[in-house]
């Protein structure tokens, strides 16, 4: 890749995560984010609650409330990074949609008692899953990840295009569309040609400007905004777990656990994404971001069964926003977040942030999906395309379209699953995992060495493979260039060690290292699996490729990694709590 590819997929960004941006700016993009997301929180546990066939309007208010709250929280999570929890970017979370049917289920079944005992059991296996994830790295696939960001769109998309034409009695779609033509062009218009200022808050000028003309369509519900009391809390009994685990319990938890795992993938592709789009240089994903990213997921499921109400999930649209202003501060946030719990006890506001025309909800929407769908496809082309995951993102991708529009077999399959399948990245994202984990099946590592990563490993790690080589009858060029290419990279990691331990007293002595080797077809494929604590050897390859920031790289590092790039097709080098692992491809059929 050359500095000028580089910097064409390098996108505008004005604030990365840890930079602060001016308070009334992060403030301002913070409710643009909870304007544009707070809808669907509200709305989603009101058609669950209602479509349950629920009497009890207290329940609803409560349900409402503590949606509210878990948001509030998560989110703050997510930005404050506490702990083993939050990315530490701003990712904001809310009620998911993906729930409302299992949801309905369980109030119709048990009452919100069994919704609450469901919740958190499912919770458990994101907490696994966000600890686990380094196993399922070869299945849950950077591919696989862009898939289910293309994905999301899709199953957005029909909704959006639904609310243009959902206008209030005594008013005409005409209007509508005109509202919703000068919303777009405005976020357009202004996101195109402005700069500085302008492009940041084109957003939300586009939906200031759109409400104003959807008031004089009479669009904008005044009323619901004079009938809400400013100040509210909901007057409940708090609801309490149901530890029966009935007949009911066990026939639902299975649906939970699904869904609660595919809510988890969309997750980890929100998590990734995010990255691609909050920082000035092309990085490699931070898997530690991804894994307590999923974990906060879990948190924020844990904390909605306790409170009885429905799960909650990663927001996309944060992606979205940050790659349209180039604002990627966690700032923003906790700013956000700070809004959400102003909401959750002020019934005005939430009357007002509801009362913005559906027209202008579903521009604003359009625009942003648009840039989302770019991101996952440009993820996708960014980790590497070979036939076989021109397969799985294909095959998954139009399977998710397919199944969103009930377009496969909807007179074969039974209303649950038609019900759990008609959401696009649910269907897709299950088919790119499935066939993910069938390659990963056929594709074990056929030779393996376990020693300690320091300088008597490069000796070892020689031997092995020139072993291997022999045993293979491989050619002494193909033998010296794998040999040549695994001696750097250990050189890599140990000098990243040494600067590591310059700078963090509690280094680890010794470092466990295990290689394996197999073949793909021409390539050879050498994976390195050591305990975690080094620099990203992949945003080493990055830098060495943008020469504007050599001066962050030693000559010894230079040379090692000007080699490694040389005689690699592909490395990636992916980080978890515990683990790290560099995978690097080297293509025999070129000569060294």
């Amino acid at each position: 890749m050359s500095a000028d590819t580089n910097q064409q997929l390098t996108s505008p960004v004005r604030y990365e995560p840890d930079e602060a941006p001016p308070n009334a700016l992060a403030l301002g993009l913070g409710i643009q984010l909870v304007v544009l997301c707070v809808g669907g929180v509200i709305f989603t546990p009101t058609i669950i609650v209602n479509a349950a066939g629920l009497d009890d309007p207290t329940y609803l208010g409560w349900a409402v409330f503590a949606c509210l709250v878990v948001t509030a929280i998560t989110t703050a999570v997510q930005a404050f990074r506490v702990g083993y929890f939050g990315a530490g970017y701003p990712i904001f979370m809310g009620t998911s949609g993906s729930f409302i049917a299992i949801s309905v289920a369980a109030l119709t079944q048990g009452g919100p008692m069994l919704l609450a005992m469901l919740v958190v059991a499912s919770s458990l296996f994101q907490f696994f899953l966000a600890t686990r994830l380094a196993l399922l790295r070869k299945i849950v696939t950077p591919a696989v990840s862009g898939t289910v960001i293309m994905l999301i769109p899709v199953s957005v998309v029909p909704i959006v295009f639904d609310m243009l034409t959902q206008t209030p009695e005594g008013t005409t779609e005409s209007g509508a569309a005109i509202t919703a033509a000068v919303t777009m062009g405005t976020i357009v218009v202004l996101g195109l040609l402005g700069k500085g200022m302008v492009r940041l808050w084109s957003p939300f000028i586009g939906a200031v400007v759109g409400s104003i003309v959807g008031a004089y369509f009479g669009l904008f519900d005044f009323q619901r905004v004079l009938d809400a009391s400013w100040i509210g809390l909901p007057l409940s009994d708090f609801p309490a777990l149901d530890f029966s685990f009935g007949t009911a319990f066990w026939s639902l938890l299975p649906a939970f656990v699904i869904v609660t795992i595919v809510g988890a993938v969309e997750s980890i592709g929100d998590a990734v994404a995010i990255q691609e789009v909050g920082h000035r240089e092309n990085r490699a994903a931070d898997y530690r971001v991804v894994q307590r990213t999923v974990a906060t997921d879990g948190l924020g499921n844990l904390l909605s069964g306790f409170l009885a109400t429905v799960p909650n999930t990663t927001y996309s649209s944060s992606i979205a926003v940050a790659e349209l202003t180039g604002v990627c501060s966690r700032r923003v946030g906790m700013f956000a977040a700070g809004a959400v719990a102003t909401i959750a006890v002020l019934p005005k506001l939430q009357a007002i942030i509801l009362g913005v025309p559906n027209a202008v909800v579903a521009a604003y929407l359009l625009v942003l999906l648009a840039m989302l769908f770019v991101v996952g496809t440009r993820f996708v082309v960014r980790s590497g395309v070979d036939y076989r995951q021109v397969i799985v993102v294909g095959v998954a991708f139009w399977l998710g379209v397919g199944f969103q529009g009930q377009l496969i077999f909807p007179n074969v399959l039974n209303d649950w699953w038609l019900e759990f399948l008609s959401n696009g990245m649910t269907a897709g994202g299950i088919a790119a995992i499935l066939m993910s984990g069938l390659m990963a099946l056929f594709r074990g590592f056929k030779k393996k060495l376990v020693t300690v990563l320091d300088s008597e490993a490069i000796r070892q790690i020689d031997r092995f493979i020139a072993d291997y080589g022999d045993s293979a009858r491989f050619e002494e060029e193909v033998v010296n260039r794998l040999r040549l290419v695994s001696e750097e990279v250990i050189t890599s990691l140990l000098m990243n060690d040494q600067t590591l331990e310059e700078e963090e007293a509690n280094m680890p002595p010794y470092r466990d290292l295990q290689l394996a080797i197999s073949r793909e077809g021409r390539e050879m494929v050498l994976e390195f699996v050591a305990s975690a604590g080094s620099d990203n050897l992949e945003d080493r390859l990055f830098v060495l490729e943008n020469t504007q920031n050599m001066s962050s790289i030693s000559t010894q590092q230079e040379i090692s990694l000007k080699i490694i790039s040389e005689l690699s097709s592909q490395v990636t080098h992916q980080q978890y709590q515990t683990t790290e692992y560099v995978t690097v491809r080297v293509d025999t059929s070129i000569a060294a």
